[in-house]
């Protein structure tokens, strides 16, 4: 079962300085910290600022190509997690064609932002998860207290 989730927070990880792209579902009910790398959480704040660059980066050479094939990324999903690494799936359509596309999590949630679709996480890894993001290492009590005890008000501003 995939859980709908919408891109609540972006932030630096104190303890380790590695920058951290949170996920919250639609509903409010669970959250998803994913560990990123910086020039991916770079691309991700970029979209989100709606800033735009000289020239175009990385993910937005991918949706121009997708657009001028007339392809669609009609959703992304992170679907699984095994080592703590986190995998997630781009599906892409073209004429009436469903292709699934394997990618890290941070270009898909960096697609999903420049095309507007929809992110999805497996039910299955939301409970895997909540064990890893809190045994994460270099995690802190501080940091899991904090993910613990996200509200949306919590995660209003985007931080980098």
């Amino acid at each position: 079962m995939e859980v709908e989730m919408k891109i609540r927070g972006l932030m630096i990880d104190p303890t380790n300085n590695i920058p951290i792209v949170v996920l919250k579902d639609v509903d409010g009910n669970s959250v998803l910290p994913i560990w990123v790398g910086m020039p991916e959480a770079n691309a991700i704040a970029l979209e989100i600022a709606k800033e735009s660059t000289a020239r175009p980066m990385t993910h937005d050479l991918i949706r121009n190509m997708l657009l001028g094939m007339d392809a669609g990324v009609k959703k992304v999903v992170v679907c699984d997690l095994k080592d703590d690494t986190y995998y997630a799936v781009i599906w892409v359509e073209r004429q009436g064609k469903l292709i699934a596309v394997d990618s890290r999590p941070s270009d898909a949630l960096a697609i999903a932002l420049r095309l507007d679709c929809p992110i999805y996480v497996e039910d299955s890894v939301l409970k895997t998860s909540r064990a890893a993001a809190l045994s994460e290492p270099g995690s802190t009590d501080e940091l899991r207290r904090w993910l613990e005890g996200l509200k949306d008000d919590d995660l209003g501003q985007y931080k980098m």
